[in-house]
Formats: C-alpha cells, sequence, structure tokens
C-alpha cells in the first residue's frame, strides 16, 4: 500500500479520486472525475486531463490545475513538501484556500505542530 501522500495544500492524495484513478490506470473513473469536476468547477476537463501522481512530483504528467497553482509553485519554490514546513505558514494565500477545503487546514496544522515540538 502506498503511504499517505499530502499534497501542498493538505489535501490527501490518498483521498483524491484523480489521484487513485490515476495509480489505478482507471479509465473509467479518470472519465468520471472529469465529468464531475467539469461540472462542480464550471471548467471542460476530459479523461486525459486527470493524471496525478501527487502535486509534490516533479515528473509529468501532473493534473491540469497543478501546472497554474500558486500554493504548489510556491512550496516548490521554497524546495518543501507542503505548506506546514514554511516558515510563515500560514499565509493568506493557504488561508484562502482552506476556507473552502478546512480537511486540508486540519492535515496542515497537525504537521505544522508535529514540526514545532
Amino acid at each position: 500500500m502506498i503511504e499517505r501522500l499530502i499534497a501542498c495544500c493538505g489535501i490527501s492524495c490518498n483521498e483524491c479520486p484523480a489521484f487513485i484513478a490515476t495509480m489505478n490506470s482507471d479509465e473509467d473513473a479518470k472519465a468520471k472525475v472529469a465529468e464531475e469536476w467539469s461540472k462542480q468547477y464550471d471548467v471542460n476537463l476530459k479523461a486525459e486531463d486527470i493524471n496525478c501522481k501527487g502535486c509534490i512530483s516533479r515528473i509529468e504528467p501532473v493534473f491540469a490545475h497543478c501546472k497554474v497553482c500558486e500554493i504548489r509553485k510556491c512550496v516548490m519554490d521554497k524546495d518543501l513538501f507542503n505548506c506546514a514546513e514554511c516558515d510563515v505558514y500560514p499565509c493568506s494565500n493557504i488561508s484562502k484556500f482552506h476556507e473552502m477545503v478546512p480537511e486540508a487546514k486540519v492535515t496542515l496544522d497537525v504537521i505544522h505542530e508535529e514540526r514545532k515540538n
């Protein structure tokens, strides 16, 4: 089993349908994710857009949003694994994201506290 991966923003990759579909090479699941996320986020995704090995991966292909994600860019520029490792955590950028995905904040808060101890 793959150990638990945490995205730059705190999302658990192991619970993400795009990551799961990619790791299982499941084209039907990728198509389903593309359809659901296209409706949910008002974007136009195709099954081939759903390729995710975790946003900390530097190997292509990565999920389409990873290429424009400011949170990921910041983490990569600082050579970190996620925002919890940052000296200025939580910044306004990640705080805005966590308003939409509060469970990701909980994950990063735990990691951040563990780092301090």
